[in-house]
């Protein structure tokens, strides 16, 4: 029997998510789980803001899921599915169990559900090979019930929950007067139906004798056994045979490896165990849960038929943006608003991109085109989308078409935009409680041209104080980062909603020689300039700095 993972697709949107990244996932989740009857499930690439929180606060939606790595894992991969078996059950049985299911390994758990060994066939026909012990039934502590189901017998005296713990294993061929000089206390005995035998055995005190080719049991026999404690096992083999089965009865606990086994989590990547199995020669490999229950088996022909993560991208095109990992999904879609930033892929994929200034507006579109009703608490999501990504309509980014689906939506969800704008603005204003690192990444992206690879954050709010009070932790916090930073340089926006204004704080080298060139600026020092009339990063920054770095 084969276990898969459910075939989900994970829509995500870039790292340091803002409320576009994030709603936009919610909302587009939604849309396709609509469309399809599916399971389209939102995700998020790392930390949401302050803003954020209020925004899905306001709408009572849940925060989405942290993906931290969308690689193929385990829980990806069709794995074998074995039951775990008790420890205690015969070897005989866990030959039936593997013979049955065609695999090579079968795992024990203990009653919680937690793996405590592995036998294999290969253990299983050691046995058979090396085990010339005949005290090996009571080493192995083994249960009467074992020896019973393994001979098919019955049980005529004593009890089945009872353990060998002493004694060896005799085929009694003999006369009665050579038996004495080889049985001893505890042995267990293996005869026919000679009576002489049968009672000779007893009052040697065996603590069990089987009786082969079912022969019948005398009461007198019966009641010499009982008063000497000894059990009576009457099975259907002849002697040869049972002395052949017995030792199959023997628990598998005795034989199983249950030191340093090599288990894997289905939280694993597939390319990490890949590098284990490698160095193994294991067929399979128990696979264990999130919460280190055993669930199945994995071998390396399970992982060459991995099936790769789904995944829909939403509000960013851009490699150095996307969940880590992208590079091993099966990329669906794409719907952004921003420059194309060069995300290669593997097979042709729906890619949706409009010069807007925010994706919500065209997953609104979207919901339009599809015709699927909008609930209140999805309008009020992409609504607040909209209004954070166009800055209440104050971005140059903004187009006619964010501004009337933005009203469209507000009047769905019931909110008033000027004054939702501005609660939800002065949420993600209240940074003084925040660390820099939670401040400098709320809205960080990382954007490469021909010659530079830069990484721009930008904080907003409605007035300058916050902002001011932020600027010089922000500036020591970029020269702490930035040796151990991918980027050539990094830029942090301190945007003024109200002034409609944006302080560029910098640090990097020939990033002052670059800014000079970008805004055409005489002299460029201090680690900051004012830039009045610029809120957009996309628009108004992003643009400026390629263009300066191509040209230097």
């Amino acid at each position: 029997m084969e276990t898969q993972s459910k075939d989900k697709v994970y829509v995500i949107g870039h790292k340091n998510p803002d409320t576009d990244s994030i709603c936009s996932s919610i909302c587009y989740a939604y849309l396709k789980r609509q469309i399809t009857g599916d399971d389209y499930v939102p995700m998020r690439a790392g930390e949401i803001n302050a803003e954020t929180k209020y925004v899905l606060n306001a709408f009572s939606a849940a925060v989405p899921e942290y993906m931290e790595n969308v690689s193929t894992q385990v829980k990806d991969v069709e794995y074998r599915h074995i039951d775990g078996v008790d420890g205690e059950i015969s070897i005989k049985n866990a030959w039936e169990i593997l013979s049955e299911s065609g695999a090579t390994t079968l795992p024990s758990v203990n009653e919680n559900g937690n793996l405590v060994g592995l036998i294999t066939v290969r253990d299983i026909a050691m046995t058979y090979m090396e085990v010339y012990d005949n005290r090996v039934i009571a080493s192995a502590h083994t249960p009467y019930k074992n020896i019973i189901n393994t001979l098919s017998a019955d049980l005529i005296v004593g009890d089945e929950k009872d353990y060998v713990h002493t004694g060896k294993v005799l085929i009694s061929a003999a006369n009665p007067d050579m038996m004495e000089n080889y049985i001893e206390q505890g042995d267990i005995v293996i005869l026919g139906n000679r009576y002489e035998s049968q009672l000779c055995a007893i009052e040697m005190d065996a603590q069990c004798i089987i009786i082969c080719d079912g022969a019948v049991v005398s009461k007198t026999i019966t009641k010499l056994a009982e008063d000497h404690n000894c059990s009576i096992i009457r099975t259907p083999y002849d002697t040869y045979t049972a002395a052949r089965l017995i030792n199959q009865s023997i628990p598998i606990r005795y034989f199983m490896k249950k030191d340093n086994l090599i288990t894997f989590s289905t939280e694993d990547y597939i390319r990490d165990i890949r590098t284990v199995m490698a160095g193994k020669r294991h067929q399979y490999y128990p696979v264990l849960n999130e919460y280190g229950k055993y669930v199945g088996l994995i071998s390396q022909r399970n992982y060459l038929n991995a099936n790769p993560k789904k995944v829909i991208l939403v509000d960013h095109n851009e490699h150095a943006q996307a969940v880590d990992g992208i590079e091993e999904v099966q990329l669906l879609e794409i719907i952004d608003h921003h420059r194309l930033g060069g995300l290669q892929t593997m097979n042709p994929v729906y890619f949706r991109n409009q010069p807007l200034g925010c994706t919500a507006t065209i997953i609104y579109q979207m919901f339009e085109e599809n015709h699927v009703e909008i609930p209140k608490q999805i309008a009020g999501l992409l609504c607040s989308a909209i209004i954070s990504d166009t800055l209440m309509f104050r971005s140059p980014t903004c187009t006619q078409m964010d501004e009337h689906t933005c009203r469209k939506l507000a009047k769905i969800a019931n909110i008033d935009i000027e004054a939702y704008a501005i609660a939800m603005f002065n949420a993600g204003s209240k940074l003084m409680n925040e660390t820099d690192e939670e401040i400098f990444y709320q809205d960080y992206k990382v954007f490469s041209s021909e010659n530079l690879k830069f990484g721009i954050g930008q904080i907003t709010a409605f007035n300058s104080t916050m902002l001011d009070a932020v600027k010089p932790r922000i500036l020591k916090y970029m020269e702490s980062i930035y040796n151990q930073s991918e980027a050539d340089m990094l830029f942090f926006m301190l945007t003024n909603i109200f002034k409609e204004s944006t302080e560029l704080l910098y640090y990097g080298k020939n990033s002052e020689e670059l800014l000079e060139k970008a805004f055409k600026l005489d002299e460029v020092s201090g680690g900051s300039i004012n830039l009045p009339g610029v809120v957009s990063r996309k628009k108004q920054i992003l643009p400026m700095i390629v263009s300066a770095s191509n040209n230097m």
